[in-house]
């Protein structure tokens, strides 16, 4: 099922929660909305799922318009956090709820309520409460119900929030491959970078109701639209700077940490803007080289096992993070160390206003 929102508004109270949301999601993508607590992802999600309605703007399930539907006529199904597991019915009973709502025969919801608990592998679970249940397993309850109804899209708010890391990590490959293999168009809300970049076709980063970047994990990660959208989606160094020179392949910006080059940057930058470099923790490599050099003082290292995590300052006071892998000891608080950075991993963002 393919979904389109065409600038969707949402006010409470008049507080502003949506603003002007432009998104089209492809049939049988995997599309997530990642943003920090309060930035409207929950409400996208409540408006497309029919909990609650858009002040204005346009929401299509396929070829038809939605907007004004209530949400048992639209062809959604919704995972909540909390899992709205009824504690008095066994898991059988959970599942069959929804087909009950549908009118579906008795032996038409049966064949579907098992169908779906093969699928999330706990039908020997059947006959269980919600109480007797990890979890995980609740979490799965909550999947195979609406798997049971088979609805064109899946909406899913926060669902692993409430598992331990390890859970996590299993359920992020479960989620991922139902949704796959069931050719469901999935939207997922998280505030887990994680979540995002290691299950999603494609994520939307949401800051004040807005929607700041669409792309895919690699394009977010790594070619960020601005300040928020880098920082919200991974650790990194902010440097101020102005453009020193085009050359012929590359952008020369001036620091006071020194001159960096950079491969990837808009094209309408000039000499003399404004910028604002963004260098993450792990790009940074020992030694000096031809270009993008500069030398550091350690001040502080965390050891994490598969990685340090070092806090340094350079000559002008500017502090800066970066990331030793496989770290075998040897550097100490007040010794000064040479680092390095590749042009293509210098990102070029605008200036802070």
């Amino acid at each position: 099922m393919n979904i389109r929102i065409e600038q969707l508004n949402k006010q409470f109270s008049g507080i502003t929660a949506l603003a002007d949301v432009n998104l089209e999601i492809q049939d049988g993508e995997l599309f997530f909305l990642l943003g920090p607590s309060g930035c409207g992802k929950t409400t996208l999600l409540r408006c497309l799922a029919g909990f609650e309605k858009a002040t204005s703007g346009k929401i299509f399930l396929g070829k038809e318009e939605v907007t004004d539907k209530p949400a048992h006529l639209r062809n959604t199904a919704m995972v909540f956090q909390g899992y709205a597991l009824w504690p008095h019915l066994t898991v059988f009973e959970n599942v069959s709820f929804g087909l009950e709502m549908k009118k579906i025969s008795k032996v038409n919801r049966e064949k579907a309520v098992q169908r779906a608990l093969q699928r999330v592998q706990i039908e020997d679970l059947a006959k269980r409460k919600p109480n007797a249940l990890s979890g995980g397993q609740q979490q799965r309850v909550a999947l195979a119900r609406t798997l049971a109804v088979e609805p064109g899209c899946l909406l899913l708010d926060e669902p692993l929030a409430n598992l331990d890391a390890k859970l996590r990590r299993d359920m992020r490959l479960e989620i991922r491959r139902l949704c796959k293999e069931s050719g469901l168009t999935g939207i997922y809300v998280t505030h887990d970078r994680q979540e995002a970049l290691s299950m999603a076709d494609r994520i939307a980063v949401m800051q004040n109701g807005r929607v700041c970047q669409v792309g895919t994990a690699l394009e977010i990660y790594r070619q960020p639209v601005n300040r928020f959208v880098a920082g919200f989606i991974g650790e990194s160094n902010f440097i101020p700077g102005k453009v020193d020179s085009l050359q012929t392949d590359s952008l020369l910006v001036s620091t006071s940490i020194g001159f960096f080059h950079a491969l990837h940057y808009h094209s309408d930058l000039k000499a003399g803007d404004r910028v604002l470099l963004s260098l993450r923790p792990e790009v940074f490599q020992s030694g000096r080289a031809a270009q993008n050099s500069l030398e550091v003082t350690l001040k502080h290292l965390d050891y994490l096992g598969e990685l340090a995590d070092h806090i340094s300052f350079c000559s002008d006071g500017t502090v800066l993070q970066f990331y030793q892998l496989n770290p075998r000891g040897g550097w100490q608080p007040g010794e000064k160390c040479n680092l390095h950075v590749d042009a293509q991993d210098v990102v070029v963002l605008p200036a802070e206003e």
